[in-house]
């Protein structure tokens, strides 16, 4: 497996996206594309219509798909007992094998609004590496999703990314369908129904209420592969020190299926507080070539 992929993975838990950015940037040598900056999508209005119509999805090109969910593994909707907050921010630091502090991350729940006629959360990560990496791997990047307000289920994901000052930007459209030819506005990525891109895939599995439904999966679509994710309650009162504090937390650990095979090379831990907000405080990785350990440093 090519560490672009398996970085991908770690994506998937929404706290490792930049590392598969990075390596995708990465196996792209020396071919940029031109940066093109958009605050919003066309389309999205702040204000979320009351109640929002069924889903009609923007159809386009098809990317390959593993074989559906247990349905009653990917269909647990979000805990209505816990709305995300508007204006939430999550700071983050990664520490890989014995280096401390190679990036930093932000994760934003920048808004609440309305999107092809649903009502959806904005949600953005923002990620730069630190010293002594940002010497040798100079990387900035952003991400934000569109995701339903009800399910966190994707409609747009996009990537912009800053690698040694080659600028990429990439907007895809979720569809479930072919039959009709991609926005002009986005390249269009097809999947299948209820796929999470990274960051509705974290907030999604914030909000499961894990003891109604200790475990859970959800096709997840990384911006260049489609996976299915499996997540599985296996602590709930497991104690977590990171530069934010001490916290009894949850522990969730996610398995990652490619094509239908679990993927044995890389395995994922995440922890969720035992708050009110069930924060995300850590996330640990285990990779082929690296362990990695990103922890929370404050909230706002």
């Amino acid at each position: 497996m090519s560490h672009r992929t398996t970085l991908g993975i770690v994506a998937i838990v929404a706290l490792g996206c930049a590392a598969g950015a990075f390596y995708w940037l990465h196996a792209r040598g020396s071919h940029p594309t031109p940066e093109v900056v958009s605050v919003e999508p066309p389309g999205f209005h702040e204000a979320p219509p009351a109640l929002a119509p069924a889903d009609k999805h923007v159809n386009a090109e098809v990317t390959n798909m593993p074989a559906a969910s247990d349905p009653k593994k990917t269909a647990p909707p979000v805990d209505p007992v816990l709305p995300l907050r508007t204006g939430e921010v999550l700071e983050y630091t990664a520490n890989v094998s014995k280096v401390s502090n190679v990036a930093n991350l932000k994760l934003q729940i920048a808004g609440r609004g309305s999107f092809l006629g649903k009502s959806v959360w904005h949600l953005q990560a923002v990620v730069h590496t630190e010293n002594p990496l940002r010497m040798v791997f100079e990387l900035d990047d952003q991400f934000d999703s569109y995701s339903d307000a009800g399910t966190l289920a994707s409609m747009q994901y996009e990537m912009r990314l800053s690698e040694r000052g080659q600028k990429v930007e990439s907007i895809q459209r979720m569809t479930t369908s072919g039959n009709e030819p991609a926005p002009a506005d986005a390249t269009a990525a097809r999947v299948l129904p209820g796929t999470r891109d990274p960051l509705g895939m974290m907030q999604y599995l914030r909000n499961v209420d894990w003891a109604k439904t200790p475990e859970v999966g959800s096709p997840v679509y990384d911006g260049h592969k489609l996976y299915e994710a499996r997540a599985k309650l296996t602590g709930t009162s497991t104690g977590v020190t990171v530069p934010a504090g001490s916290y009894t937390a949850s522990k969730i650990n996610i398995r990652v299926f490619d094509n239908g095979v679990e993927m044995k090379d890389a395995s994922f831990t995440l922890y969720l507080a035992n708050n009110e907000a069930r924060t995300p405080v850590l996330l640990e990785a285990v990779l082929p070539f690296a362990a990695a350990r990103v922890e929370l440093v404050k909230t706002k």
